[in-house]
């Protein structure tokens, strides 16, 4: 409790000797370089320059132009090469700052003023001292331009980052949505179908309804762990947390078509080609447009029965589920979505729709080479 109005005092005090040092800044360079900068003079200007260059940090603009009032004001009454070049140094300093913070209309129109101010400053010092060189200019206008040219490219790299970031935000979240989406969708579709048939045949068939409220413990308690595995996956801050099983792949269809038939919907597995290991990501997404698809044909397809096809070929795997029910409508829902943007992220071709026969298919191909 005592700390946090230390902190504020401390806070306050520093953004009072900081504004009142930029305030004071001007007038003792003013009033100490005709002198030659006495040992007292020449400390108190180092001093506030510490002071206004640490305010350069958080608030670039209020000094850059105290950084352009106090040296250029000397520099107009006494003209010398040392003041000069403290100028040049500062300011671009504070453009290049500028340029790295805001926006580009900002930092151009900063740069501007520096370089005329400069550019002015140059002028009348070359009258002074009687030199015909226009070498100056070009030097200025050079230091000035790297300046904003080193500030604005560390913003546009900031920027970049930003939005690469904010990006792998968004494309995480959606993975997370089609996780949840494809593991809860399908789970809540068995247990609403098997608690209608045990609320239908829980007084004549007793045996039933025990199968049911099974089937019901079942798929719930593999939703629960999937979940959990999610979460779990989620919170990498833990010490010694890790995922609680692997995550499913083709290797579980079997289970799948055995808790979709508890539902009342037979699911025949046919594989071809020669099963092999395949990569995670290739494994998950197939599983879970399966899933998805059988899922679908639980919930819309009124039928008892469906097919899933998965080929395994040389260079890419081929995933079919097909039923002869109603079929369904493209575009309602995330699940056709989220199956297409699966196959989508690993290079792949989908599509999804009524088959000439009737009943509606969903296919996949997924590419292997290369991988």
């Amino acid at each position: 409790m005592v700390a946090q109005p230390l902190s504020r005092v401390r806070h306050v005090s520093w953004r009072v000797l900081t504004w009142g040092g930029a305030a004071l800044y001007p007038v003792v360079v003013y009033v100490g370089l005709p002198n030659g900068l006495l040992d007292v003079e020449f400390l108190a200007v180092v001093v506030l320059t510490v002071l206004v260059m640490t305010l350069l940090r958080r608030n670039p603009l209020p000094a850059f132009a105290v950084l352009l009032l106090t040296w250029t004001a000397p520099l107009a009454v006494m003209p010398n090469l040392a003041i000069g070049g403290l100028q040049l140094v500062f300011t671009d300093l504070a453009v290049g700052r500028i340029a790295a913070g805001y926006p580009r209309r900002v930092s151009i129109t900063v740069a501007v003023i520096a370089g005329l101010v400069q550019a002015a400053a140059v002028l009348v010092f070359l009258t002074w001292m009687y030199i015909p060189d226009v070498s100056f200019f070009i030097t200025i206008v050079l230091a000035l331009a790297v300046s904003w040219m080193v500030g604005n490219s560390v913003r546009v790299r900031r920027l970049h980052a930003r939005a690469l970031h904010e990006q792998a935000i968004a494309e995480e979240r959606l993975r997370i949505a089609r996780e949840l989406h494809d593991m809860v969708a399908h789970s809540i579709g068995i247990i609403a179908i098997q608690a209608g048939v045990g609320g239908r045949v829980i007084e004549t068939q007793p045996a039933e309804a025990r199968n049911a409220l099974a089937a019901i413990e079942a798929t719930s308690r593999d939703t629960l762990s999937g979940l959990r595995r999610m979460v779990t996956a989620l919170r990498k801050d833990d010490p010694g947390k890790a995922p609680l099983g692997p995550m499913p792949g083709l290797d579980d269809l079997d289970r799948l078509a055995e808790a979709t038939n508890d539902a009342g919907v037979r699911v025949d597995v046919h594989i071809e080609g020669e099963p092999r290991p395949l990569p995670p990501d290739i494994d998950l997404s197939a599983y879970r447009i399966v899933q998805e698809a059988v899922t679908n044909v639980v919930r819309h397809a009124d039928i008892d029965h469906c097919q899933v096809t998965v080929d395994y070929r040389d260079r890419e795997l081929l995933l079919e589920v097909a039923d002869d029910g109603h079929g369904g409508v493209v575009g309602v829902g995330y699940g056709i979505v989220g199956m297409r943007e699966r196959v989508g992220l690993l290079g792949g071709e989908f599509t999804a729709g009524p088959r000439p026969g009737g009943g509606f298919g969903v296919a996949a191909r997924i590419p292997l080479a290369g991988r």
